[in-house]
């Protein structure tokens, strides 16, 4: 079958658009989980494009976990796996230098956004709250923070959105955690984290659901704060979103 015109790659980057044109195949087609993708054959006839190129954007496609490709049974449609996507990007969020302002009102919208379906799972298993408090009276014993003390803060937070019962929110939140390592230098009040952790399972167990979006969000804007300081110091100016959310609070 020869390629019709519709369908040639003309790119700089042909794996590239060859994992686009895939993607949106996969859509059109409705394909499921376990179901049959095109052969190498057929991508190559029907997109016009080298062996190399389909293997590329093939190999692309089986490292994000959207296709799984197997000797003798050929290519099919992978499950989703948030987590193995989300450890990928992660890694890329923590070399980047994306806006952290935009990062923090992220991490703000998700998890203050679970509270609610964390509340009704807490009501629904007992279990949950102590498991929760667990979680919060964890915080390691030291005088300055550390790695101990980041990976404690990670963990509570995680638990709180996990909780929900909501993977794909725990997994938008586990996109942004790698970066909270850069504010370990400025988390001077850090101690104050322990009380607030327990303070916000407390409301929730309570059902005081305002109090804990309340609670979380005060305490996710310290990490606010801190961003303006470190902006500061380095003698530029916040960014329009810190200085709003500045004057909101006065």
């Amino acid at each position: 079958m020869s390629a019709t015109p519709q369908h040639k790659i003309r790119r700089k980057r042909l794996s590239e658009e060859l994992t686009a044109k895939l993607r949106k195949y996969i859509i059109d087609h409705d394909l499921k989980p376990g179901d049959p993708l095109l052969t190498e054959r057929e991508m190559v006839e029907r997109f016009g494009v080298s062996h190399t190129v389909v293997r590329e954007a093939t190999k692309a496609l089986d490292f994000l976990g959207i296709i799984d490709a197997a000797p003798r049974r050929g290519m099919v449609l992978d499950r989703f796996d948030f987590d193995r996507v989300s450890d990928y990007f992660g890694f890329h969020f923590a070399l980047s230098d994306y806006p952290k302002d935009k990062l923090l009102k992220s991490r703000e919208v998700i998890e203050t956004g679970a509270l609610a379906y964390t509340m009704e799972a807490m009501k629904k298993d007992p279990a949950l709250y102590p498991r929760l408090l667990e979680l919060a009276e964890a915080a390691p014993e030291v005088d300055r923070v550390n790695d101990a003390w980041i990976e404690y803060d990670i963990a509570f937070h995680r638990g709180l959105v996990d909780a929900s019962g909501l993977s794909p929110l725990t997994s938008f939140c586990d996109l942004l955690q790698a970066f909270f390592h850069e504010f370990q230098e400025f988390m001077g009040e850090f101690r104050r984290g322990k009380e607030e952790h327990r303070r916000i399972v407390e409301a929730l167990h309570a059902e005081k659901l305002g109090t804990a979006v309340g609670l979380l969000g005060h305490h996710l804007s310290w990490y606010e704060e801190q961003e303006d300081v470190s902006i500061s110091s380095q003698g530029t100016r916040p960014s329009a979103s810190v200085m709003e959310n500045k004057q909101r609070k006065r």
